[in-house]
């Protein structure tokens, strides 16, 4: 269980709207974890502290980055909403105390996702994405297929994201790319 200490100072760090995101995150990634057998403890951490690195203003976030050594891709300089996830991870190592690769991967690959996910990064993911306060098109999917098949509910949500993404005429993080490439090529492996 977590102590009281990382609310407080999540709530503090990330603002009331997003700290109570996090939470329903939080409940999500619990509930898909024992659902598909993860570890639940993992899944409750990495789902409470996946936005810790959404922090308020862009100054804050790029001298945080570079304090911490952090080296950010050609897209990350250009799309700063995708930095708070290695940035969290590094955050939650250094100010949460967490150690376990597993949960730090999993925050730090839960905006892009990455090719050949562990069960936690695809539940914190998903997590992320159907959460009960989110509302988009397409979400209502995502959340029917997540407990017949994770994969199926990744891939159909992948593609959602590039569509936006494309939409927005913005440019397309290689890391969700290849997640989805290799989900296709599992399916087709089938």
């Amino acid at each position: 269980m977590m102590e009281s200490w990382v609310y407080d100072k999540l709530k503090k760090d990330i603002g009331t709207n997003r700290f109570e995101h996090s939470l329903r995150v939080m409940k999500t990634c619990e509930e898909l974890a024992e659902h598909y057998g993860c570890s639940v403890e993992k899944a409750r951490i990495a789902g409470l502290l996946h936005d810790c690195g959404k922090l308020q203003g862009e100054i804050n976030l790029l001298k945080m980055v570079s304090d911490f050594g952090i080296i950010l891709d050609n897209v990350m300089k250009i799309n700063k909403d995708l930095i708070h996830s290695p940035l969290g991870a590094e955050i939650a190592k250094r100010k949460y105390k967490i150690e376990d690769c597993e949960i730090l991967n999993a925050i730090c690959y839960h905006t892009t996702g990455r090719e050949n996910m562990t069960l936690l990064e695809k539940i914190v993911y998903i997590a992320d994405l159907i959460e009960p306060g989110r509302d988009f098109n397409g979400v209502e999917e995502i959340r029917r297929l997540v407990y017949e098949d994770l994969d199926k509910a990744l891939l159909y949500a992948l593609d959602n994201t590039l569509a936006f993404i494309i939409s927005r005429g913005k440019i397309i993080h290689l890391n969700t790319v290849k997640a989805r490439n290799h989900l296709l090529i599992l399916k087709n492996m089938e």
